[in-house]
């Protein structure tokens, strides 16, 4: 057994050798899109993300920001090197999960054998190995987020709990679970993921303990683990710093005493409590409850990493979310309020009538001048309370929020519903088109767990499509298997995919490792059915438990799978256990040894080796400064000094971290629209950060504090005629606030008498702060007027308006060119695009075929040219996701935009010189051409460069007929799933012959006009 030990050590540390140069390699070497930006940032100054934080993963994270050695361009690289190793020691600890699994089944026949043992660590391997390569998994390993971290104390607990069984016969093996619940506890300081093993952990002690088990014993311990997941994540977590909030308010609003004086003699008290409790039971000799408490314990000293959080947010840091300075606000943070709730296991369908209101909890805020905590918003009648009609058992279809996400209800659940009256809460009914429960279950089944489970699951042990998102139409993210006549049966020719429409990310497993893994778990379930209870658990609790919890609706922002990645792990598991199988089935008839090498070896290659070879070119983010690059270009397409407005993940995260991190445009105040809605975020922009002067709104505190100013109404005074001066209404706000509130049965109501603004404009002023040049002096309009052609406004647009009252043309304000038009409040015909911004000037310009602003070439000339970086999209060996590839469209889209205009001054030098750049920085060979391209070509006509503009379109032609032939190729019930796309193609083909015909092409006009007429042909069929 010493062998076997000695063994079992070296093998695991070289799957971690080869799984940590495995991820270290493919790592990003910056900051990557969505929450990575902030998570670096927040990490590499110990500042406070979003809620509900993630304090010990920053805390690591710092240190290994100090390997950059002062190189602030290696701080995000130094971050993802511990994504990477984090998840490497996931394979470490999966790697001797497996060993402890594998050798149960090879002892239940007798002695460990040579062949056994070779049997046993040959599973180990490829099951590790597996989950090495699997996309989810390698996806968050490669980047600096909180999941490779997660899965990391994941498998440490279970690979724990599994050492505490092989030593609870030793006088102290309750330290394993001592250490389980410290894990536990620090892991909360990373994700709330982690808790999940609670029940697999649970029926571990279950068996253990008992040697006769029965359906009782298991319900009971089944209940009981949920409990206690129940007691960790709605009591200890929310409850200890609620009951610190409780004795805050009472001690210092009740009692008189200083701030935090409340909070001190509250932990001073739990630590008390917890030293006596520890030493009573020891006294007399409670070795359970002694247990029970000093797992307590070690949870909170885990948990106790959110100290942090309340620590930087008193420094004022830049990035402050929540400003969670005390225990009234950190229970805010924690309970994420600013996200909303969702309802799980009762609650309403997406039109439920509000039937009533109840009050909610008031919201506390510190008063220094006061010296006491003091209600800014008693949230009276703030709480919803739906229709019993409309309410059901399992709500799934329940958001309202959106147009589209009613709309993807009504399609995933084939909604024809059942006409039900109901009355509101003003007494007046209404027939409204109820969801059966059936449609509400069907929704469950089709969208939730197969599109945002069993998809994801399925991508990893099958294979993927591709890697742009699966939306409802299911044209795009599927799962395949590589296995043509499966693949053609369920999507259609999808493996046929022309050149200029693959993905790396088309990944064909041939669904071996779903195999091999279905033989491990039915080997298991009939050899070992304990423990298939206990990774099945695993498998339920990470993965089906998780849908049932956050309750989706379609669409999501993006694809969801990183959640699900401990699900596959517990996959993995039976992956690594069907080697164990096959080899108990052969050696029935061959010599065991050179079985178990040979099994092992072949599955190597089949499963692990696929999946890596499968795998690589979408996983290796190696060499890509994608989100690096956007980030400098909507920065540097900003002016001195500028205020840019962004609204989503991608358009401010990257932004975050090029300024906190790598010190770029700190000049620029970086407003985040979506943000804006929240007094603390208007408080923080009202601050100096970095060489960014404060956002000059001029409301005070009061005037937006939460339940103030939330939505302003647009109730229009017919005396009023013609557009009002924004000024005189925020005067009124200041002097005399009454008169815009308005009393309603349901309370109070802000309002503006008008939904038509003018700004007057002092061109002098225009031209003193260089807002428009002089040469464009005649173009300066006297006012600016403008509608919002809604019901009314939120209160982050209502900050907008105050800023552009107040502001008198001293900061340039810009909007970045992805927030969508609904950002733009009605500005957009003085908006001049400058780069990945618009900038708002005295100069209107109507929108005219969805092209949006002015143009100034010699600005946006010397951004794009100058300026512009593209982080190595011009690399064929560098994978553009999905995200990167989005952003390649609003590039060219500039690009031919910017060309346009310098072709219309007659500076045909200049044109070429962006064409060219447009075509170097992302040529056809890793962005395919498309539409946005075609203008280009249409230039180099322009310019006299025919041959490149013949050179162009010949691909494009060529592209054109390659799609057309692969849409046409679909059949039966999926023959007009790609009709848009076919209409598409056809429109630019004609565009095309349109453009080559004026330009006198006409060898290019008669061969797009010959591929339009053949395919022309095949739709009017």
């Amino acid at each position: 057994m010493n062998s076997y030990k000695k063994i079992n050590s070296i093998l695991g540390w070289i799957v971690f050798a080869i799984a940590s140069i495995v991820f270290i390699m493919t790592a990003e070497p910056t900051a990557s899109f969505w929450d990575c930006g902030e998570y670096i940032a927040t990490a590499y100054k110990l500042q406070v993300g979003h809620p509900p934080g993630a304090p010990f993963f920053q805390l690591i994270g710092r240190f290994f920001t100090f390997f950059a050695f002062g190189d602030v361009s290696n701080v995000a690289f130094m971050i993802n090197i511990m994504s990477a190793l984090s998840s490497s020691f996931t394979i470490l600890f999966l790697f001797w999960t497996l060993t402890m699994l594998a050798k149960k089944l090879a002892l239940r026949s007798g002695e460990m054998t040579e062949g056994k043992m070779y049997a046993v660590f040959g599973s180990a391997v490829v099951g590790s190995l597996a989950y090495t390569f699997s996309d989810s998994f390698w996806f968050s390993a490669t980047e600096g987020e909180v999941y490779g971290m997660s899965s990391f104390f994941t498998a440490l607990v279970f690979w724990a709990i599994l050492k505490w069984e092989e030593n609870a016969d030793e006088k102290h093996s309750f330290r394993w679970l001592i250490f389980i619940a410290y894990m536990m506890g620090l892991s909360v300081g990373v994700h709330l993921l982690n808790l999940l093993a609670i029940p697999a952990i649970a029926f571990v002690y279950y068996f253990k303990r008992n040697k006769t088990v029965n359906y009782k014993g298991m319900i009971v311990t089944f209940i009981v683990s949920i409990l206690i997941l129940g007691f960790v994540m709605t009591g200890i977590i929310p409850w200890i710093v609620k009951l610190a909030s409780y004795f805050e308010l009472f001690f210092v609003n009740t009692i008189g005493m200083p701030f935090n004086s409340g909070t001190i003699i509250y932990f001073v008290l739990l630590i008390g409590g917890i030293f006596w409790g520890i030493r009573y039971t020891r006294k007399n000799n409670k070795t359970v409850l002694n247990t029970i408490i000093w797992a307590l314990t070690f949870i909170l000293i885990g948990y106790s990493s959110f100290f942090l959080l309340i620590i930087r947010s008193n420094a004022n840091t830049p990035i402050d979310e929540n400003n969670p300075e005390d225990a009234i606000s950190l229970l805010s943070y924690l309970n994420r309020e600013q996200y909303g709730d969702w309802p799980i296991l009762h609650g309403q369908y997406f039109n439920a009538p509000i039937a009533d209101r109840k009050d909610g909890t008031p919201v506390y805020r510190r008063s220094e001048e006061k010296g006491k905590y003091i209600i800014i918003y008693d949230r009276k009648g703030t709480i919803p309370v739906y229709n019993s009609e409309f309410t059901t058992l399992f709500p799934r279809m329940w958001n309202n929020t959106e147009q589209r996400y009613i709309k993807d209800y009504k399609t995933w659940s084939k909604m024809k519903g059942i006409p039900t009256e109901a009355t509101d809460e003003f007494g007046e009914s209404q027939v409204l088109n109820k969801p059966t429960f059936g449609e509400n279950l069907r929704y469950f089944f089709r969208y939730q767990i197969n599109h945002m489970y069993f998809r994801y699951f399925m991508w990893n042990f099958s294979g993927r499509q591709n890697d742009v998102q699966g939306m409802a139409d299911r044209k795009n993210g599927n799962w395949i298997t590589g296995i043509r006549f499966l693949d053609n049966a369920r999507l259609g020719p999808v493996l046929d995919t022309p050149k200029s429409l693959q993905s790396k990310a088309t990944n064909k497993f041939y669904l071996l490792p779903l195999i091999l893994g279905l033989i491990g778990l039915i080997y298991q379930l009939k050899n070992d059915n304990r423990n298939f209870m206990v990774v099945l658990l695993l498998f339920l609790m990470t993965g089906l438990a998780i849908v049932v919890y956050l309750n989706q609706h379609s669409p999501q922002p993006r694809e969801r799978d990183y959640a699900y990645a401990a699900s596959f792990y517990a996959f993995a598991i039976w992956i690594g256990l069907g080697i164990y199988a096959l080899y108990e089935t052969l050696t029935k008839k061959t010599e065991q040894k050179l079985t178990a090498i040979i099994i092992s070896g072949i599955a190597l290659i089949l499963v692990p080796g696929i999946m890596a070879k499968e795998g690589w070119d979408d996983h290796n983010r190696s060499n890509r400064y994608t989100a690096l690059a956007i980030a400098n270009n909507y920065l540097n397409s900003c002016a001195p000094n500028a205020i840019l407005f962004t609204n989503g993940d991608n358009d401010t995260f990257p932004l975050w971290y090029a300024q906190e991190v790598e010190g770029l445009r700190t000049d620029i105040r970086v407003v985040n629209l979506s943000l804006l809605n929240t007094e603390w975020y208007i408080e923080q922009m009202k601050r100096k950060a970095y060489d960014a002067d404060p956002v000059p709104f001029s409301l005070k505190w009061d005037q937006y504090k939460d339940g103030t100013r939330n939505f302003t109404y647009f109730i229009e005074n017919e005396n009023i005629k013609g557009h009002v001066e924004l000024k005189q209404l925020f005067d009124i706000i200041h002097k005399d606030p009454a008169r815009l509130t308005m009393q309603t049965r349901i309370g109070p109501l802000e309002y503006f008498p008008t939904k038509k603004f003018k700004i007057k404009i002092d061109s002098a002023r225009i031209l003193e702060t260089g807002t428009v040049s002089p040469e464009n002096a005649h173009l300066i309009e006297d006012v600016i007027k403008w509608t919002i052609n809604r019901s009314g406004i939120t209160k982050n647009h209502l900050m907008v308006l105050d800023l552009l009252a107040t502001n008198n043309w001293e900061r340039p304000v810009y909007f970045a060119i992805t927030t969508g038009s609904d950002a733009y409040i009605g500005l957009q015909d003085y908006f001049q695009i400058e780069g990945l911004t618009y900038r708002l000037i005295p100069v209107k310009t109507r929108s005219t075929g969805g092209q949006t602003g002015r143009i100034e070439s010699d600005i946006m000339y010397d951004n794009m040219v100058n300026k512009f970086q593209f982080g190595n999209m011009n690399d064929p060996k560098v994978y553009l996701d999905e995200t990167s590839t989005r952003m390649t469209m609003n590039l060219r889209s500039n690009f031919f935009r910017l060309v346009n205009t310098l072709i219309e001054e007659n500076r045909y030098d200049s044109a070429k010189v962006v064409m060219d750049l447009c075509l170097e920085v992302m040529p056809d060979e890793t962005v395919p051409y498309n539409y946005f391209v075609m203008p280009i070509a249409e230039g180099y006509y322009k310019i006299g460069e025919t041959e490149k503009a013949n050179e162009i379109y010949n691909r494009m032609i060529d592209i054109f007929a390659e799609q057309l032939d692969y849409y046409f190729a679909f059949s039966g019930n999926r023959k007009n799933l790609y009709n848009y796309e076919r209409e598409q193609n056809l429109a630019m083909l004609q565009k095309l012959v349109q453009v080559s015909t004026r330009f006198k092409q006409d060898d290019i006009a008669n061969k797009a006009s010959e591929v339009f007429d053949i395919y022309f042909a095949m739709y009017s069929e």
